[in-house]
């Protein structure tokens, strides 16, 4: 039924200005279309919708995740500049090290947006 069709991201936020500030120039992702309470912005085939709700930074759990193949260190080194804290967990047989997890040659990396929405990219 749906195996064909495109899906995109949606995440809440408190305040679409910050959040704006946040995934267009952190991020560096274009905005296709705003509102006063919502903004879409281009990220790859698909897209991200972001939203002003009193719900935002609920989710405990990943709410974006961008595959970035071998790009993901010097990604994370350009966030890193931009002033991005990664996030950091326990896994076994993982390392940690300038923000990036690593489990034999797959590599991930988790920080959160203003809200607290946790945003993922992996290596895919």
């Amino acid at each position: 039924m749906l195996k064909d069709k495109t899906s995109s991201a949606i995440v809440a936020v408190r305040d679409l200005a910050t959040a704006r500030r946040f995934y267009g120039d952190t991020l560096g992702l274009t905005h296709t279309s705003a509102s006063d309470h919502v903004v879409q912005y281009d990220t790859g085939g698909t897209t991200l919708v972001v939203y002003v709700s009193d719900q935002a930074g609920t989710n405990r759990a990943n709410s974006v995740v961008w595959d970035v193949g071998d790009d993901i260190e010097r990604i994370a080194a350009e966030l890193a500049t931009k002033g991005v804290t990664f996030e950091r967990y326990g896994m076994p047989d993982t390392t940690f090290a300038d923000g990036v997890h690593r489990t034999g040659n797959f590599r991930m990396v988790w920080f959160k947006d203003p809200d607290g929405n946790i945003l993922h990219l992996n290596s895919g």
